[in-house]
C-alpha cells in the first residue's frame, strides 16, 4: 500500500473511532493532528520537531484525545473537522504559532496560506507565539486571538546539542544550515562565502532549490563547498561540530530551530537582522546584518555586508562561541520548555 493510501486508511480508522459514542475518560491525552509523529532522532522540522519533543512526555493519542495541540507550520489536512471534534468532546485547543503568509514570500497565495492559520488561531483556547515577531505577524495577517496567549520561544536539548571536544583545524568552516528552499538563501550564502578568505570552507545542508553548479563555477568555489543534504536529528550535533560559524540567510525567519541548535553547540550566528532571529541571538551570540525589511518584498542583505559580519565574528570567535552556548543554556533549554507545557496543560484541563 502506497504511503498516501496508508495515511488515508489510518485517518479513516481514526475518524471511525472519533465519531463513535464514547464516555470521556479523565486525564491528559494529547493529539497533535497527525497519526504518526517521528520517533526521537528521526528527521523532523518545523511543527513536527516540536511534536517530536513533546511526544516523549505526552504520547500522541489520535483516538481519545482530551487536548488538541496544533503547530501552525504543520496543520493537519482535516483541520476543520478536527476542530469540530475537539469542541464536541470539550477538548481545549492549543496552537503553537510560527510564521504567516505575507506577500514577500507567498505572493498571490498569501490569503490561501493564511486561511487555515487563521482558522486554527481563532479556535484556540491558548496560543503560544514562538517569538514577539510571530505575534506581530499574526496580529497583522491573521487577527487578534480570542483566547489567552503568551510568547514561548522554541527550545533545544542542550545536553545532546553541545560544543564538540575540538573544532576543525585549518581555515574557518561555515555552516549554511536548514533547508535551502528559497533560492535567495543559497545564493546569498554562496556569495557571502566567496567574499571570505580562500582557506575557508562551507557546508550546506538540507534540500536545495535549483542547480547550484553554475553559480559555484562563476564564483570559483566548487572545491570548497560541501553539500551535506538532509540528515536525521540524531546526526545533527555532529554536523554542527564540523563548523565554526552558522551562516543563516533567511529573512523574517520566525523562530528558527537551526539557530538554537547551533548556539547550543557553540556556533555564533551571522544572519539578516529581521524576523525572530534577533530575539534568539541577542547582542552577544552573533552579528545581525541590517537590510530593507518589510512585508511586500524579501530583500536580503548584501553578500559583502554578511561577509564583513562573518569576519567580525571570526576575529573574536572564542568569546562569541562561549556567549552562544551560554545564551542557549540559560534561555532556551528544553527542560523549562517542557515544564511550562506541563503547567499549561494542567491549567487547561
Amino acid at each position: 500500500m502506497a504511503g498516501s493510501a496508508r495515511r488515508r486508511a489510518r485517518a479513516a480508522a481514526r475518524w471511525a473511532r472519533l465519531l463513535a459514542p464514547h464516555r470521556a475518560r479523565p486525564g491528559l491525552r494529547v493529539f497533535y493532528g497527525w497519526d504518526d509523529i517521528p520517533e526521537p532522532g528521526e528527521p523532523a522540522a518545523g511543527g513536527t520537531a516540536k511534536f517530536q519533543k513533546l511526544a516523549e512526555g505526552f504520547p500522541n493519542s489520535p483516538h481519545d484525545f482530551s487536548l488538541l495541540y496544533l503547530g501552525s507550520s504543520a496543520l493537519p489536512r482535516d483541520l476543520r473537522p478536527l476542530l469540530w471534534a475537539a469542541q464536541r468532546r470539550g477538548a481545549p485547543v492549543v496552537v503553537n504559532q510560527d510564521g504567516v503568509g505575507y506577500p514577500g514570500w507567498a505572493g498571490s497565495r498569501t490569503d490561501a496560506v493564511n486561511e487555515p492559520l487563521r482558522r486554527a488561531l481563532l479556535a484556540a483556547d491558548h496560543v503560544l507565539y514562538q517569538s514577539e515577531f510571530c505575534r506581530r505577524a499574526a496580529d497583522e495577517f491573521l487577527g487578534e486571538v480570542r483566547g489567552a496567549w503568551e510568547v514561548l520561544y522554541n527550545a533545544v536539548d542542550t545536553v545532546r546539542f553541545a560544543p564538540p571536544p575540538a573544532r576543525p583545524t585549518g581555515g574557518p568552516v561555515l555552516l549554511l544550515g536548514g533547508d535551502q528552499t528559497q533560492s535567495y538563501r543559497l545564493e546569498l550564502g554562496l556569495r557571502t562565502f566567496a567574499a571570505l578568505a580562500p582557506d575557508a570552507r562551507l557546508l550546506v545542508t538540507g534540500r536545495v532549490v535549483g542547480d547550484p553548479a553554475p553559480l559555484l563555477d562563476e564564483l570559483g568555489i566548487c572545491d570548497r563547498v560541501e553539500f551535506v543534504g538532509r540528515y536525521a536529528q540524531r546526526d545533527a550535533p555532529a554536523i554542527y561540530g564540523r563548523a565554526h560559524v552558522l551562516l543563516h540567510t533567511k529573512v523574517n525567519d520566525p523562530c528558527p530551530n537551526v539557530v538554537l541548535e547551533a548556539m547550543a553547540c557553540g556556533l555564533p550566528v551571522v544572519y539578516p537582522a529581521s524576523g525572530g532571529t534577533p530575539e534568539l541571538v541577542g547582542d552577544v551570540a552573533g552579528v545581525g546584518v541590517a537590510h530593507l525589511d518589510g512585508w511586500e518584498r524579501d530583500e536580503p542583505p548584501a553578500p559583502e555586508a554578511m561577509a564583513d559580519a562573518v569576519t567580525r565574528v571570526l576575529a573574536d570567535l572564542d568569546a562569541y562561541s562561549a556567549a552562544a552556548r551560554e545564551r542557549a543554556v540559560e534561555r532556551f533549554a528544553i527542560g523549562p520548555w517542557l515544564d511550562h507545557h506541563v503547567e499549561l496543560f494542567a491549567s487547561l484541563l
